[in-house]
C-alpha cells in the first residue's frame, strides 16, 4: 500500500497540535460503510478506499500511542510507527471475518509501537529474554495494580510479587523500575499555544466506545485461543501452568514442589516448557485464523 503521501503530515518540530486537529476532522465509519470500503479495497485495489479506512482510524492510533507515554520516547514517533501498523492492518484486513477494523488494527498498531520502543531502548538496555521483554511492557501495569501511584523504589514484598508473576529476578524488577521511573508524559501538559491539554483532546466518547469494543473483542479472541490451545498440555503441565501463571494469586514453587513431590527447579522447568508449548500453539493458531499479531 502506497498512501503515505496522502496522509496528514506529523512533523517532529512543533506539528503535533496541528496534526491532532487534522485527524479529528476525519469521521469514524459506520459498520456498513467500513465493510464496503474494505471489500472494495480487497477486490479492486482501490487506493481511495484504503485511504479512507486509514484516515478514519488515525485517532485510534494516537490514543493507543498515548498508552505508551511512560517510556520516555517522542509521542510523534510512536504515532508515526502506529500509523505504519495501521496501514499493515488495512492491507491484511478481511471484512468477511465479521470483526470491525479497529478490533483487528489495534494489534498491528500496538505491535508497531512496541517494536519501535524495543529498538529505541535497545536490547542491551532491556535484556534479550522473553521474560525481560514481558517485564518491560508489563511492569507499570502490575505495579499500579499492587500499589497505585507509588513512586521511587518499590517495597521488597512488591518486588518479590512482580518477580514471581513475570518469572524474572528481583534485581531485574528493581533495575527496570528505576529505568522507567520519572518518564511519565503528563496528561495536563499543553500541546499548543491555544492551551489545549492532552486530556482535553482525548475526550471522545465515540472513540472510547470503539476502543473499548476492540479491547473486548481482543480479550474474547485470546480467551478462545487459550481455551483451545491449553488442551495440548498434559494434566500436570496444565495444572502447574494454571497455578503459576493464570491465577490471580500464583502458587509458590515450594508449595507445588510439595504437591507433586518434585524439586522446585523441576516445577519451574515444567512451567516454562508448558508455557512455551502453549505460546507456540497459540501463535500458530492465531496466524491460521488471521489474528496476528499477539502481543
Amino acid at each position: 500500500m502506497t498512501i503515505n503521501n496522502n496522509l496528514p503530515v506529523l512533523s517532529n518540530e512543533g506539528g503535533l497540535t496541528a496534526y491532532l486537529e487534522q485527524i479529528k476532522k476525519f469521521p469514524m465509519l459506520a459498520a456498513e460503510e467500513e465493510y464496503m470500503l474494505a471489500k472494495n479495497w480487497k477486490t479492486t485495489g482501490n487506493i481511495k478506499s484504503a485511504e479512507k479506512l486509514v484516515t478514519s482510524h488515525l485517532r485510534l492510533v494516537a490514543k493507543i500511542a498515548m498508552g505508551y507515554k511512560g517510556y520516555g520516547l517522542p509521542i510523534n514517533e510512536m504515532i508515526s510507527e502506529g500509523n505504519i501498523g495501521l496501514m499493515q492492518a488495512v492491507k491484511k484486513f478481511e471484512p468477511e471475518k465479521g470483526f470491525r477494523l479497529a478490533t483487528y488494527a489495534m494489534w498491528w498498531i500496538k505491535a508497531s509501537i512496541q517494536e519501535y520502543i524495543l529498538r529505541s531502548w535497545s536490547l542491551v538496555k532491556i535484556g534479550t529474554t522473553t521474560a525481560q521483554k514481558k517485564l518491560f511492557f508489563n511492569l507499570k501495569k502490575i505495579k499500579n495494580q499492587i500499589s497505585p501511584q507509588s513512586e521511587g523504589d518499590m517495597k521488597p514484598e512488591h518486588v518479590n510479587e512482580i518477580a514471581n508473576k513475570l518469572d524474572v529476578s528481583e534485581d531485574e524488577v528493581v533495575s527496570m523500575n528505576r529505568r522507567l521511573s520519572g518518564k511519565e508524559y503528563s496528561l495536563n501538559a499543553q500541546i499548543g499555544e491555544d492551551g489545549d491539554e492532552w486530556q482535553d483532546w482525548l475526550v471522545d466518547k465515540e472513540l472510547d466506545h470503539e476502543l473499548k469494543f476492540a479491547h473486548k473483542e481482543e480479550m474474547k479472541q485470546r480467551k478462545d485461543l487459550l481455551k483451545e490451545s491449553i488442551k495440548i498440555l498434559n494434566d500436570r503441565e496444565r495444572e502447574i501452568l494454571y497455578s503459576r501463571r493464570l491465577n490471580d494469586n500464583p502458587t509458590t514453587l515450594e508449595d507445588l514442589s510439595k504437591q507433586y513431590k518434585i524439586s522446585r527447579e523441576r516445577v519451574r522447568q515444567i512451567e516454562n516448557k508448558a508455557f512455551e508449548k502453549l505460546q507456540k500453539h497459540m501463535l500458530l493458531s492465531a496466524k491460521s485464523k488471521n489474528l496476528l499479531p499477539l502481543n
